[in-house]
């Protein structure tokens, strides 16, 4: 129960991933906050993803050989 009493204590740092106005609005409150440009692998599009998934395994698996 202390770790959890003394993060609560501590300095808000964030790490934002996604959409920018949510840092943005942090940064505002005079939060220090780093923005991620993340996206889904493929555009979120899951069968895609999948097929890339296999490409990267088989490229994997001629690279270890």
């Amino acid at each position: 129960m202390t770790e959890s009493r003394n993060l609560l204590r501590s300095e808000l740092r964030v790490v934002n991933l996604g959409l920018e106005l949510f840092a943005d609005d942090l940064r505002s409150l005079g939060v220090p906050v780093v923005q991620m440009d993340w996206r889904p692998p493929a555009g979120g599009d899951r069968r895609m993803a999948s097929l890339l998934q296999k490409l990267q395994g088989s490229q994997q698996s001629r690279d270890g050989e």
